[in-house]
């Protein structure tokens, strides 16, 4: 028998609007969705994209932590990145976030929903069962 899904929600009214879960668990699979650099702390979007990814990277550990995974359980990542040349200014939160770590990543030149946004990450987590 397989093991319930379990919905994360981090209480973004984005959530319910657009019909998604901040995370999905599944076995020993946690599935987080796209998460942009707003700094939940302090209810505000940061300027650059370096402090933005830092936010990412904050509240991607939160949910993982609420869904039972590590932020070493990362397998997969992908970055969108809203112009090519933020690289260099996220190159090194995202080296110290995952450096370690070394999962699968994609990185994508695109547009997001806000103009404030400059990064969104997205990660899949696998956990070896016990």
């Amino acid at each position: 028998m397989s093991e319930a899904r379990r919905l994360i929600s981090t209480g973004s009214p984005f959530e319910k609007a657009f019909g998604y879960s901040r995370a999905v668990v599944q076995g020993d699979w946690c599935f987080v969705a796209g998460v942009t650099g707003y700094d939940y702390a302090s209810m505000t979007m940061p300027e650059d994209a370096a402090a933005q990814a830092e936010a990412c990277f904050a509240t991607i550990g939160r949910v993982l932590d609420e869904a039972g995974f590590a932020m070493s359980d990362i397998v997969r990542v992908q970055y969108t990145l809203t112009d090519r040349a933020l690289v260099d200014e996220v190159a090194p939160v995202l080296g110290r976030h995952m450096g370690n770590i070394r999962p699968a990543a994609t990185m994508v030149i695109a547009g997001l929903i806000s103009p404030e946004m400059k990064i969104e990450i997205e990660v899949t987590a696998f956990r070896a069962g016990a």
